[in-house]
């Protein structure tokens, strides 16, 4: 039986799908007579309610309906029970072992975790650069995981141009600038926090998803760094849990541009109850992209525990065990959501509006008052640009959401001069998008960034291994950027925007040509190569 299975299972394509089919047929009898015979959890609920008296009932309704917040908490009850209602037999039987095994993997986990890990530990040891974490994170993750990760809208376009946008400037290096290993001071200010370098850790919904210590590994590779963060309001840990794991710079809030203001308040004022200094409206999430990866791989998050996810994790071993050996995650900063996080997926996608507009937007500048600074993360045009600050925010986020949402959408780092010279000098400009070195923070700078955030290239570390893989994306990003501000003579940040217009030639139809914000005095002349 083995061997017919194991022959069957590594053909072509087309009879992978087959086979698998073949088991779905055969094996649902089983499913439906174990599920009948078990009774699923949401059976058991609905028989409990109707045993209820008709009284008691009547009463519950009424306080869902009359406390603050119970008609949302039962509209994720409802939102849970549809998503279990809709799960195939196969997916009802393999989530209930799971949740059997999951109580024996953790109590194995200090004697076969180790094992299993140790190739993944030793790729993020022999690193040198984000590509090889990128590499590590594909071995170890699984593949629906690192497709989300890695991928970009509809054919990546965006993505791809993103990344070579950096590849269209170049620097003059200096010599005999006197520059020592001891000179070199990158300490600034984002978003209000003092940081110990001009990059930050961008949120991403949902990081257990990459590895079971998801924002605590990284908060506390943040912090040893010296560097700041900011939390995504789908966070999978809660914000005191991260706060605790980096109180100096973990400070900053993502939201997401919601319907529920009444939930958005709440998730303000818990943040403000917890620390949290400044404040991130993701104004570039309010559609969807179409994410052509995520279709093939047949992403969900968490697992939805499909035939495909189910022999894809059998390729993952140390991400399954590590997944299979801790308690389901959920969504720590939405109130009420004492649910698993597959079980929100319908309520999270019902809050998403896609109507939401710069009157939306100057309420939620106001409701977070006078707290800290307020940014606008995508930002694409120095016109609106201009009107997020007339509407409240004081920091301007120049990204296009890591080439995830519009195909062709124009490469941050080349419409950043547009968004300098739009606000002025004297307005926070953070950028990101497609930074995977060091010296495209360096870059960035040069060209009107005060910051830049970074997102994938810790996140790979994060995949590849946790704190470890994380720290290590740190190490090289920084090391990166001390070297090529050694390389350039430049001491500080202030030094290097000073220097920019004669450092920086940006390559343009096969012509460099000087780069300025439009400064007077200074020269535009074009440099052939």
């Amino acid at each position: 039986m083995v061997m017919i299975m194991k022959s069957s299972f590594f053909k072509s394509g087309k009879s992978r799908i087959a086979f698998i089919a073949q088991c779905d047929s055969s094996f649902t009898k089983f499913c439906k007579s174990y599920s009948s015979t078990k009774g699923i959890t949401h059976d058991v609920k609905e028989k409990k309610n109707e045993e209820k008296p008709a009284l008691e009932q009547s009463s519950e309704s009424k306080l869902k309906s009359s406390r603050p917040g119970m008609g949302r908490i039962a509209e994720m009850e409802s939102a849970a029970t549809r998503i279990g209602n809709a799960k195939s037999p196969w997916q009802r039987v393999a989530g209930t072992l799971v949740d059997i095994v999951r109580p024996i993997a953790r109590t194995l986990k200090p004697v076969i975790f180790p094992i299993l890990d140790a190739p993944s530990q030793r790729r993020i040891r022999e690193a040198v650069n984000i590509d090889d974490l990128r590499t590590a994170a594909e071995k170890r993750s699984h593949a629906m995981v690192f497709g989300y990760l890695d991928s970009g809208a509809d054919g990546e376009r965006a993505l791809r141009r993103s990344c070579e946008a950096y590849g269209d400037v170049e620097l003059r290096h200096a010599v005999l600038h006197g520059v020592g290993n001891d000179d070199i001071d990158l300490r600034t200010k984002i978003l209000g926090t003092d940081t110990k370098m001009p990059y930050f850790l961008t949120s991403c919904a949902g990081q257990r998803m990459f590895h079971g210590d998801g924002e605590i590994a990284t908060a506390n590779a943040a912090k040893k760094h010296g560097l700041g963060m900011t939390l995504s309001q789908l966070t999978t840990s809660t914000f005191r849990e991260v706060r605790e794991a980096h109180p100096e710079g973990a400070k900053a809030l993502q939201l997401y541009v919601w319907r529920d203001k009444v939930l958005l308040k709440e998730v303000l004022d818990r943040a403000k109850e917890d620390g949290f200094t400044s404040l991130v409206l993701t104004a570039d999430f309010s559609w969807v992209g179409n994410r052509e990866r995520d279709t093939r791989t047949g992403f969900s998050v968490p697992p939805t525990y499909s035939y495909r996810q189910c022999v894809d994790a059998l390729k993952a071993p140390a991400w399954t065990y590590d997944f299979v050996s801790r308690v389901p995650y959920g969504y720590k900063a939405i109130p009420g959501a004492n649910y698993p996080a597959e079980s929100l997926v319908d309520f999270i996608a019902s809050q998403m509006k896609p109507d939401f507009d710069w009157k939306d937007a100057e309420w939620l500048c106001q409701e977070w008052g006078d707290i800290g600074p307020v940014a606008l993360k995508g930002v694409a045009s120095g016109k609106d640009a201009q009107r997020a600050l007339e509407t409240g925010f004081n920091s301007i986020w120049v990204s296009n959401h890591g080439g995830r949402q519009l195909e062709d959408s124009v490469a941050t780092f080349d419409v950043l001069p547009e968004i300098r010279d739009a606000v002025g000098d004297n307005v926070e400009v953070i950028l990101d998008g497609g930074v995977r070195r060091g010296l495209d923070v360096v870059k960035a700078l040069a060209r009107g960034a005060d910051s830049v955030a970074i997102g994938r290239a810790y996140l790979f570390g994060l995949a590849a291994g946790g704190y470890n893989g994380v720290d290590k994306a740190l190490s090289i990003l920084s090391r990166d950027i001390y070297l090529a501000m050694g390389l350039l003579g430049c001491r500080t940040v202030a030094e290097l925007k000073l220097k920019a217009p004669e450092l920086l030639l940006v390559k343009k139809n096969e012509e460099l040509r000087e780069w300025t914000r439009g400064k007077a005095g200074v020269a535009t002349d074009k440099i052939l190569r």
